[in-house]
């Protein structure tokens, strides 16, 4: 997807970490290798080198032969929701230091009377008022008082802080006492990040959240980051590294260590970009991504072959699927909803006696009882297991044996023994409850997306996505399944099919009545540069496109609405024009206009990315074989136990057609075939799963 214009006989590697997998694809030639192995959260560098030299002596390759490594994690999201990042401090203007505590003061459950509302990354005694004031315009009211900046350095030294937030009242309009009191603090060996910088819109409460969530992770992703590059350096590996953004575009190492805050959902963005660039191939335009990973699953509606997008992001909620629930992040992101049900999550019984599962995970280590690991609790993968939807030989490509009977034991004791089943009937229910909380997920995102899932094709991948896809679809209603091949490393494929983007979004208050074409030319025309700036760095002589947005709304009204700009300078005859495009756009999501209502716009965004190229997948294998063995599975939903036939995904040539129950096995998942369901093979090695709706 144009970024790598260099000889084709170079490699092209990707790599995921998850929270239990750290997934890798490499491509060359038309050929895919694919690999899995544990993710070393202690230190994550060193699970993707052994997994990077694991994959080239697969492939037969030299480090140097790798052109270029695209990369995607979820580190800094991991950091956020544990609470495991750095020591951070906030300087902010005097008076406003409880902004982030106070949020816009909406409660996500008006009912509750007992609410909790997410805790601040930064605690009270650390956010820092200084004297300093500039209004709406970008006017300084009140100059910043330099000596109080200066007067907190040894309370922050005191707390141990190692990392500090500067974010002042309306710096979207003139960040200069931002920078000032950044070039003070930086000066006395502190990581500083500016709120001007890293999110310069209006709403400080979502401005500041965002600037103290980039100073909370920044220390961790930067060292992370950087003894990785050492380590690919020490092995041989000169090639480019480029990081996945949670909008779907790639950037620079260095970007990504001054606002890591943009990688929050770089991981889940990868399997975003893999669904679409397959429906975009499939000419689908109504698609549903789902993938099942480790430790969460992540589904996403993607139409016309583009996943939606959103500003807004909410990161470690306290509510399931609540909005509100979480902190805020104001940034470029791809919309999903993520769930705390993968392999790894836990199941137990609940104080009312039910079955429950996640979003507790037992991750790499210890992992699920079965990994042999030290795991006592049972998971989802444990439940597959023991309902014989595994190969315990084959689970991650025979990286590592699966002990069933260590799954039994755990089902046994943490669900079995307290609800008078046995393990088989335990699995059974662990199963159907994880099924139904990621079909009711998908259910929640449609209603929210104001979207139904009437004729849309669910492409699942991840470890687990193939396996849990039937009974999901069923619940759903949806009759149509796509299995790519390489599913089990889904995420990381779609790294390789990302371009090399960067969106930069600033404010600049304009009343189309009043419409200043000067000043909203300049933004632009700055804004351009800046994500140029950044583009340039990967973009190996590629074409660029520039896409400029204007996020409006009617005077009065709460929130804005994107419209799509010209890519040429705007003229003086041009707010007409703008008002109309502005219309039609809000009557689409609201069915009609306002009339007699003046439109005000309140900031403006320019995405700059290489263009889309088309690469080959590689082809399906051309010998057919039947099945290679058989194996009992157990129903989940009726507890019957019957021999299934296991095909090998690598012995089913395009055109292979087979009816369920089935499993189809390959080295990093499996697909299970349901009773009611058919699959066939199509000419690019995908396993179509259909269904009767009747049935």
């Amino acid at each position: 997807m144009g970024l790598d214009y260099r000889p084709m006989t170079s490699a092209r590697l990707a790599v995921d970490i998850g929270g239990t997998f750290t997934d890798l694809a490499l491509e060359r030639d038309g050929r895919r290798f694919t690999a899995k192995t544990l993710t070393t959260s202690d230190a994550p560098e060193k699970g993707v080198l052994t997994g990077v030299a694991a994959i080239l002596a697969d492939a037969g390759l030299a480090p140097g032969d790798v052109s270029i490594l695209v990369h995607g994690t979820t580190l800094a999201t991991n950091a956020v929701i544990e609470r495991k990042g750095a020591v951070t401090a906030l300087i902010t203007t005097a008076g406003f230091r409880d902004v982030l505590a106070m949020g816009n003061e909406s409660r996500y459950d008006q009912y509750d009377l007992q609410i909790r509302l997410p805790e601040p990354l930064v605690p009270r005694h650390l956010r820092l008022p200084v004297p300093e004031r500039v209004d709406a315009n970008g006017r300084v009211l009140l100059p910043l008082d330099e000596e109080a900046v200066r007067a907190l350095i040894p309370t922050l030294h005191e707390h141990k802080v190692t990392s500090v937030a500067v974010g002042f009242l309306h710096s979207f309009t003139n960040g200069a006492h931002e920078r000032r009191a950044g070039a003070i603090l930086e000066a006395a060996g502190f990581p500083v990040t500016l709120s001007s910088d890293v999110s310069p819109e209006m709403r400080e409460w979502e401005r500041f959240s965002t600037a103290v969530a980039n100073a909370y992770v920044q220390p961790l992703m930067q060292g992370y980051l950087r003894r990785l590059q050492t380590g690919l350096s020490a092995m041989g590996m000169d090639a480019p590294v480029f990081l996945m953004l949670s909008g779907g575009g790639l950037t620079t190492v260095d970007t990504a260590c001054r606002f890591p805050i943009r990688l929050v959902e770089s991981g889940p963005a990868g399997g975003a970009i893999f669904s679409a660039a397959i429906a975009r191939a499939a000419g689908l335009n109504r698609v549903l991504s789902f993938d099942m990973g480790g430790t969460t699953a992540k589904i996403c509606l993607i139409d016309d072959g583009a996943p939606q997008t959103a500003r807004t992001f909410e990161v470690a909620r306290i509510g399931r699927f609540k909005k509100g629930s979480g902190l805020p992040l104001r940034i470029p992101v791809i919309e999903m909803v993520e769930i705390g049900a993968g392999g790894g999550s836990l199941a137990h019984v609940d104080a009312l006696g039910r079955i429950a599962v996640g979003p507790e995970s037992a991750g790499a280590m210890p992992g699920p009882a079965c990994y042999g690991r030290g795991g006592k609790e049972p998971a989802v993968t444990d439940a597959n297991l023991v309902l014989g939807r595994y190969d315990p030989a084959r689970f991650a490509g025979g990286t590592m044996a699966l002990d069933a009977d260590a799954s039994r034991a755990a089902l046994d004791h943490a669900v079995g023994s307290k609800m008078g089943i046995d393990a088989g009937s335990a699995a059974g229910g662990v199963i159907e409850m994880v099924d139904e909380t990621m079909a009711n997920a998908a259910r929640i995102h449609a209603i929210e997306s104001g979207k139904a899932f009437a004729d849309r094709t669910v492409i699942a991948f991840g470890g687990g996505g193939p396996v849990h896809a039937c009974r999901v679809a069923e619940k759903i209603g949806a009759s149509r399944i796509m299995i790519p091949p390489g599913a089990g490393v889904g995420s990381a494929i779609g790294f390789l099919r990302a371009p090399v983007g960067y969106e930069v979004v600033r404010s600049l208050y304009q009343r189309l009545g009043k419409f200043d074409v000067a000043a909203v030319n300049e933004l632009l025309e700055d804004m351009t540069r800046e994500a140029m700036t950044v583009v340039d760095a990967g973009r190996f002589g590629a074409p660029v496109r520039a896409v400029r947005t204007a996020f409006m709304r009617y005077v009065g009204q709460g929130h804005e609405i994107p419209v799509r700009l010209s890519d040429r300078a705007i003229e003086a005859g041009d707010a007409s024009g703008i008002r109309a495009s502005f219309d039609a756009e809000y009557s689409r999501f609201y069915d009609r206009p306002v009339p007699g209502s003046d439109v005000e716009v309140m900031s403006f965004a320019v995405a700059v990315a290489t263009e889309t190229l088309v690469h080959d997948e590689p082809a399906p294998p051309t010998i057919a074989a039947g099945p290679a063995r058989t194996q009992a599975v157990q129903d989940p939903v009726t507890g019957e136990i019957a021999d299934w036939p296991v095909h090998d995904r690598n012995t089913m040539p395009a055109g292979t057609t087979l009816a369920g129950p089935a499993i189809i096995a390959e080295d990093e998942t499996s697909t299970l075939v349901g009773a009611l369901w058919t699959a066939s093979i199509d000419d690019h090695g995908i396993i179509i799963l259909s269904r009767e709706t009747a049935a």
